[in-house]
């Protein structure tokens, strides 16, 4: 049987955390102290303020919608236009001038989504199929900056595989194009590029051909039902563990800025 969202979902719950909770605090740990870092939507907006209060205390947020902080928001936000993370930032102005910094090569870390990703970890957000039909996505927005100038990226996605294909139908933000020194190649910063996909099953990583295999499974999750779950023939590493489950202290922060669950207990 193949492990869908919700059967992963009640194996963590289990386990006394939401794979919400469970992906959050694995996206923070991608934060390093003293990093700046694109922080982006949804679950990232959670990620930053656990790595700011645990372990990256001089971490910098950044935001695409102009906004920089070097405290985190002291409330939950939904967008990252919220009111609460404005009041108070270190900085709160044009978008240009956030998305300048990656020009200038400051930013470390940049959070993405995706309809779809690769095995090269390139993202389309452009284009895709429902009901049958092609329909127009969101697009990029700051996203194609992100992945090509931060110098690494991490994904979030639903591990579907109509979402992990062999490849994008569409490259609206480049990982390692079609592998080797394909960035380098085409101008792009030396040893940038993806850095982890995380899933709702697990997390991928990348080898020196930026092709991407399986580094950890998440609590109550099979190695064979990521695999067939994935629509290439997907790597395992030969000292895969088991994704770290949220610590008490994690869990905590989280809680305290998401006592509703809503970005964290949904399914």
């Amino acid at each position: 049987m193949r492990l869908g969202e919700p059967q992963a979902e009640a194996c963590a719950t289990r386990s006394g955390f939401t794979l919400g909770e469970l992906m959050v605090a694995a996206a923070a740990r991608e934060i390093l102290d003293g990093e700046w870092v694109f922080v982006g939507m949804r679950l990232p907006l959670l990620a930053f303020l656990v790595a700011k209060r645990l372990h990256a205390p001089r971490a910098v947020g950044l935001y695409e919608n102009g906004v920089i902080r070097v405290d985190p928001a002291p409330e939950m936000l939904y967008t990252m236009a919220d009111p609460p993370n404005q009041r108070g930032a270190t900085y709160c102005g044009e978008m240009t001038r956030v998305m300048s910094l990656l020009q200038q090569g400051c930013v470390d870390v940049g959070f993405l989504g995706a309809a779809e990703v690769d095995r090269h970890g390139n993202l389309n957000s452009t284009w895709g199929r429902r009901d049958g039909q092609v329909v127009r996505l969101p697009g990029s927005g700051g996203a194609g900056d992100i992945a090509c100038l931060a110098k690494r990226t991490v994904v979030l996605m639903a591990h579907q595989p109509h979402r992990l294909v062999e490849r994008v139908g569409y490259v609206t933000s480049p990982g390692y194009g079609t592998g080797g020194d394909w960035r380098s190649a085409i101008g792009l910063r030396a040893g940038s590029g993806p850095a982890a996909i995380l899933t709702t099953m697990g997390v991928l990583r990348f080898d020196e051909t930026g092709d991407a295999y399986l580094a950890s499974v998440h609590p109550g999750v099979a190695v064979g039902q990521v695999v067939a779950n994935t629509g290439w023939k997907l790597r395992v590493a030969a000292d895969l563990g088991e994704t770290p489950a949220p610590s008490a202290a994690e869990l905590g922060v989280i809680r305290e800025f998401d006592p509703e669950g809503f970005w964290t207990r949904q399914p």
